[in-house]
């Protein structure tokens, strides 16, 4: 029996309300198994949650009225907390959800014309400090659940009313990137329990060529990720060199350019119909020069990909600034006259600190003798249990 069987199962037996968002199938049959119900509950469970959006076991109205109560007294189907919700000039739309011990992360929604976009965190805070990025100055606080990264796209769609899942391509909100708060790489398990709820076609039914998963470069879990999920990759590459990329992203000390771009290469499913996108931030005088282009080109000759070239966003303290209007406009003619597609991104939801780059929540890293209490007190529940 999986950790998380067991956890589920001696939560319910203490009486302790367990949420059912985020659980995998089989846990949730298990967990159905444990207060006495047969297997398919688990599936009309999934179809309720994942297909409807419901979160009130009132409102499951194929279930008996005795199951509903028990269901009631042993368990929530919850959503993160909305601490803030803010909607810009140009809709975007930004929330502060609030989990249960009280951290927080932020998630943004981007419309436009032909598609919508829900940009997840999967940590709150980040350990890489991107030099240019404002999550970077917040200190890596903990791992986000598979219930906590789930329930942003649910409370997402509670948000616009789209429940319940339009089974059509006519999605408000039709694509996931994990883009938010924290790399994702580093706490991939969790990420790709996630995802694979999302992606389950009898529930909220995202194709896997709908979510993009952004790294500052990861290689190995890169290795897994095309394996295990094989969503579209995007990669925080902000530089054509080792000595530019060492100064601003830490990260490349460790998986350097080289590492970085064969693992690229070696991405399955990588193609002209599925290039691998390379996100660059257009910083001044740093990595805008027609040398920096042209570096650019000879580093990713022969890889299908394209670039995004992102307009460096400011925020409070920053020591960079954004490399101006001409300098990216000849920077993305450089890339597109060899043949690549290099599309100028316009910044969306500056006016609420929303822009790529300007996450940030007041999370704080907690101190050792905090971690060391919450591992004794996990410990000594779950003696109690055994």
């Amino acid at each position: 029996m999986t950790s998380e069987i067991t956890d589920t199962l001696a939560d319910a037996q203490t009486n302790t309300r367990v949420n059912l968002i985020g659980l995998t199938r089989e846990a949730l049959a298990e967990a159905m198994a444990g207060i006495g119900e047969k297997p398919f509950r688990a599936k009309q469970l999934w179809h309720w949650m994942y297909y409807r959006g419901a979160t009130d076991f009132a409102a499951m109205t194929d279930l008996s009225k005795t199951l509903r109560t028990k269901l009631e007294d042993r368990f929530v189907v919850a959503r993160p907390k909305t601490a803030r919700e803010q909607t810009s000039s140009d809709g975007t739309r930004k929330w502060l959800f609030e989990f249960t011990d009280g951290q927080k992360a932020e998630t943004v929604f981007i419309p436009d014309d032909d598609r919508g976009t829900v940009c997840i965190s999967s940590q709150v805070g980040c350990t890489l400090t991107c030099r240019f990025c404002h999550t970077g100055t917040q200190r890596l606080v903990r791992n986000l659940t598979p219930a906590e990264i789930v329930g942003q796209f649910l409370a997402a769609r509670d948000s616009y009313g789209e429940w319940p899942t339009p089974m059509d391509e006519r999605r408000m909100l039709s694509n996931v990137v994990l883009m938010g708060m924290g790399e994702p790489l580093y706490n991939f398990d969790n990420v790709a329990a996630a995802m694979r709820i999302v992606m389950a076609d009898d529930g909220i039914a995202l194709s896997r060529r709908r979510i993009t998963l952004s790294t500052s470069g990861v290689v190995p879990e890169i290795h897994r990720c095309g394996k295990e999920l094989n969503v579209n990759l995007a990669i925080s590459l902000h530089a054509p060199d080792d000595d530019t990329r060492n100064v601003i992203m830490p990260i490349n000390k460790k998986y350097p350019l080289k590492e970085l771009i064969q693992a690229c290469r070696d991405y399955p499913g990588a193609s002209n119909a599925r290039r691998i996108t390379f996100e660059y931030v257009m910083l001044k005088g740093l990595n805008d020069t027609p040398a920096h282009a042209r570096a650019l080109i000879k580093l990713v000759k022969g890889l299908p990909c394209k670039f995004n070239l992102i307009p460096f966003n400011p925020w409070p303290g920053t020591p960079y600034e954004c490399s101006d209007a001409d300098t990216i406009h000849e920077f993305a003619e450089i890339i597109w006259n060899a043949g690549l597609s290099a599309p100028i991104r316009t910044p969306r939801g500056r006016d609420i600190l929303a822009a790529c780059g300007q996450l940030k929540t007041d999370s704080e890293k907690l101190s050792a003798r905090e971690r060391r209490l919450q591992a004794e007190k996990a410990w000594a529940e779950k003696e109690a249990v055994v």
